[in-house]
């Protein structure tokens, strides 16, 4: 267990370096237009998601086959190797390439979330998902600090740094990781489970939960919109360098992980499903108001303080899904999201980076407006709060006649799950 945590710990650490030194690199190649620099970048991040997407159901299930050793070890070995022709990329083609290898490569955390279903049991299960989403923040609040001073001293010493840290995990994982998986439970590998669209078939069954999934996706859309232009919007605006970028998006993870490791509960608890998302999403479209709006640098860390109430709202989406949902079906429900939020990281960046950041900041803009990004953000979560108004108020949800009406809405009767499921205003 201590190393798939300290296995995924450096997956997003490598991936948090080289967040504030991809776009500065792309630029280099470029001569230095940001316009330019915005187009090829928002293409090189869908190019990754799309890999992650579309290999993640593959990886796993090739992991559920031959087990989940040789799948970790492979992924850490070409993870490794890829940073490594990163480092060494004489051009924008090769980085393009070493991203393509990287979404592959980045599909095992995949394989690591089954092998901590392997190995836990039901008393260390929430536990042990717990060191997961810890492995997360904490590679999401150093890794930018870390690649920012790196990147002060060589664009591409954060590559090698992360090579070098996936390799010598590697290698630590060839002689301590045994294997989780056992001959006897592995099963054939079927082309259907490496469809990646095939979960979100699952939300046709629920119609209250695909209302839900909407809200989600434009949210989702929006927020994934923040990561991918920050670093050439602060740039471009207030001429900040990669230190400073490499601060600020430390400092969005670690109020990431204050909110959603301390706060979300104690909110829900008091407030309810329904009030804490629309309280996520009205901070949320706020935020990105004000951060279109900020014309000085100064004024971006107050907002990303206020903006962290951001982080309550897709929990609590998802929370609210799983207490509609019917045991036997939760795995699929839960993996239509994944497959959204996914969906979401491949369109994101061409919307919000390849598009409207690299438009309004090019010689041929009406307007010079690099903000642009954060008002179509701040509009999306306006329509997701708009959605949601409806949705509630078309199924009032503090009764259980409501969800069972809207369970019923395609067919289905099951008094079992209005049972277990208590959603509060």
């Amino acid at each position: 267990m201590v190393f798939i945590f300290v296995t995924l710990f450096i997956d997003i650490l490598g991936i948090g370096i080289i967040i504030p030194i991809l776009p500065e690199l792309i630029r280099e190649f470029l001569g230095g237009n940001v316009a330019q620099a915005g187009r090829y970048y928002g293409v090189i991040i869908a190019v990754y998601a799309t890999m992650q997407f579309l290999c993640a159901p593959a990886v796993g299930a090739l992991s559920d086959r031959y087990g989940r050793r040789p799948i970790i070890l492979a992924s850490l070995f070409g993870l490794g190797t890829d940073y490594l022709i990163q480092a060494w990329a004489p051009s924008i083609g090769w980085l393009f390439l070493g991203r393509l290898v990287a979404g592959v490569m980045g599909a095992s955390i995949t394989t690591a979330n089954a092998y901590i279903a392997d190995v836990s049991t039901p008393e260390t299960r929430a536990r042990n998902y717990g060191f997961v989403g810890a492995a997360f923040g904490l590679g999401f609040i150093f890794g930018p600090a870390l690649g920012g001073l790196l990147g002060g001293i060589s664009l591409r010493l954060p590559f090698f740094v992360s090579a070098g840290l996936a390799l010598v995990n590697w290698l630590y994982g060839f002689f301590v990781l045994p294997e989780s998986l056992a001959p006897e439970h592995r099963s054939t590998v079927s082309w259907r489970k490496m469809n990646p669209l095939g979960s979100l078939r699952q939300l046709q069954a629920y119609p209250l939960v695909a209302g839900l999934a909407v809200a989600f996706l434009f949210a989702s859309m929006a927020q994934r919109g923040l990561e991918n232009v920050w670093v050439l919007h602060t740039t471009f605006r207030y001429g900040w360098n990669m230190q400073t970028n490499g601060l600020t998006l430390a400092l969005v993870g670690l109020m990431a992980v204050l909110v959603q490791g301390f706060l979300i509960k104690p909110i829900v608890a008091r407030m309810g499903e329904r009030r804490t998302i629309t309280l996520g999403l009205t901070a949320s479209m706020l935020a990105f108001l004000a951060y279109g709006l900020a014309s000085q640098g100064w004024m971006v860390p107050p907002i990303i303080v206020f903006g962290a109430l951001a982080g309550v709202a897709l929990p609590a989406i998802q929370g609210l899904v799983a207490g509609t949902v019917h045991s036997s079906d939760q795995g699929k429900i839960q993996g239509a999201f994944t497959s959204l939020t996914s969906m979401t990281a491949i369109v994101s960046p061409l919307v919000f980076t390849s598009g409207l950041f690299s438009y309004f900041t090019s010689e041929t803009a009406p307007i010079i407006l690099p903000g642009a990004p954060f008002f179509l953000g701040s509009l999306l979560f306006l329509v997701s709060l708009a959605l949601l108004a409806r949705l509630f108020r078309r199924l009032p949800l503090t009764t259980n006649l409501a969800l069972t009406s809207a369970l019923r809405g395609r067919g289905h009767s099951r008094p079992d799950v209005v049972s277990r499921a208590t959603i509060r205003p």
